[in-house]
């Protein structure tokens, strides 16, 4: 049966799946990019005090790059599981996980305090979250996609994705309102922890949500498919050698999808914090409040460009984001040097509408690039490497290029480049729009048990 026919499609019980999914993704997303805030305004101080600010901002982002690293092993572990026994109990879990290590972080001793053992124990929590989050994003938006008819479902499953700029537009706005309130010795003393304890009770309110939601129905006939043949004397290959063995492209594609757009978020929002509070001297309330505003006008436009999505195909919304990012690189740095707030807020604006042109597609992007059975390892597979690729090294080459030449034209090559690989895979994929997920029994037959 399509997915079209589906009862789950009926509006009233997507857009409840669609609130859940967006409202666990906004809590994780917050987690996670709370710690690349505080590592570039007050990690480098609290847990890697060095005389140069860019040297301690630096180890401050290979702690953060660390979270990066641990994405695609929580993919393939949370991908593996959600294939076999479904999307909804992986993504209470990786919920858990993942608040459970932000609120740990607001208890963690700083070096003054432990000394060597401070940044450690950061880096241990920072493993954690990023483990969680490898598996959140996969989940989050196939269960959407899997709830939805084709012929919305770019608009449908870019919901979830808007939970990046709403966790971000969260994370940012509390760490400003501290700023605002408070001293600079105030909130290196403590007003940094109160962010991250605050995690503790949106967990909560996460959790109460996202367990009232149904599973995929495209998941549970997969399953009932998969056990009638285990019934039958056949076995399944595990859901991540089935993705190597006959999705390659797939996984490929999405890791070139994601890379321009990966590279081009941390740069505009991680980065920015860094290039104007080091290196133009000026408040980090303009830094913060220009990623605010750039933040809630993401928030809004996502799902926007999901739906024109729905209309003009999946690459020709990338393309608009890529190839205008390739552009906007060179003309961000110049706007941030005018010093002028408003003039900073534009930038930071304008290049999170471009990024949401690549980012609003890809969730519905991704997940038609893979049949049921597999589609939580390859969709997690694909899109955490990219986040190696891409995030996890974006900030550190951007501080490094930064720190080695004293100018934003290196960073601004980086970041053209990496949207141009994103433009080349656009143009070379296979459009998805349009495409049923309710592909189980197109998967690669099963093998049989020998006897």
């Amino acid at each position: 049966m399509a997915a079209s026919a589906t009862p789950s499609a009926r509006p009233g019980n997507i857009r409840r799946v669609v609130a859940a999914s967006l409202i666990g993704t906004t809590i994780e997303w917050y987690d996670f990019f709370l710690y690349g805030s505080a590592a570039a305004l007050v990690f480098n101080t609290l847990f890697f005090p060095a005389s140069d600010p860019l040297v301690g901002t630096l180890l401050a982002f290979l702690t953060y790059a660390v979270g990066f690293a641990a994405r695609p092993i929580g993919g393939v572990v949370f991908g593996h599981f959600g294939d076999r026994i479904g999307r909804k109990r992986l993504l209470v879990v990786s919920l858990l996980m993942m608040g459970g290590a932000t609120f740990a972080i607001g208890l963690l001793p700083t070096h003054a305090a432990v000394g060597g053992a401070a940044p450690v124990l950061l880096t241990v929590l920072r493993l954690v979250q990023g483990f969680a989050l490898g598996g959140e994003w996969g989940g989050a938006v196939l269960l959407v996609a899997e709830h939805g008819d084709e012929r919305h479902r770019g608009f449908w499953a870019s919901w979830p994705q808007a939970g990046a700029p709403g966790g971000n537009l969260l994370a940012t706005g509390v760490l400003a309102l501290l700023a605002a309130v408070q001293s600079d010795e105030a909130f290196l003393a403590w007003g940094w922890r109160v962010p991250f304890l605050l995690s503790g009770v949106l967990v909560v309110v996460g959790l109460w949500i996202r367990v009232s939601v149904s599973e995929s129905p495209a998941f549970l006939e997969a399953r009932a498919r998969a056990e009638a043949e285990e019934a039958a004397g056949v076995r399944q290959r595990p859901p991540v050698v089935e993705v190597l063995r006959s999705g390659r492209r797939g996984v490929l594609t999405a890791i070139g999808v994601r890379v321009g757009e990966n590279i081009s978020y941390y740069v505009l929002t991680a980065f920015l914090l860094v290039y104007v509070t080091v290196h133009l001297h000026l408040p980090k309330g303009d830094a913060l409040n220009a990623v605010l505003i750039g933040s809630a006008v993401h928030f809004v436009t996502i799902p926007l460009w999901g739906a024109l999505s729905d209309r003009i195909g999946r690459r020709a919304v990338t393309l608009v984001g890529s190839v205008g990012m390739a552009g906007w690189a060179f003309v961000f740095f110049a706007l941030l040097d005018s010093r002028s707030f408003p003039v900073i807020a534009l930038a930071v604006t304008a290049g999170l509408l471009l990024h949401g042109a690549m980012y609003g597609p890809q969730a519905a992007f991704i997940s038609e690039m893979f049949d049921t059975r597999v589609r939580y390892s390859g969709a997690s597979m694909g899109s955490q490497v990219a986040s190696i690729i891409g995030g996890a090294l974006a900030p550190i080459i951007a501080v490094e290029l930064l720190k080695e030449y004293g100018s934003s034209v290196p960073v601004s090559v980086y970041l053209c480049a990496a949207a141009l690989v994103t433009t080349v895979t656009a143009l070379v994929a296979r459009e998805t729009r349009g495409r049923s997920l309710d592909r189980a029994a197109r998967t690669a037959a099963p093998v049989p048990v020998k006897g």
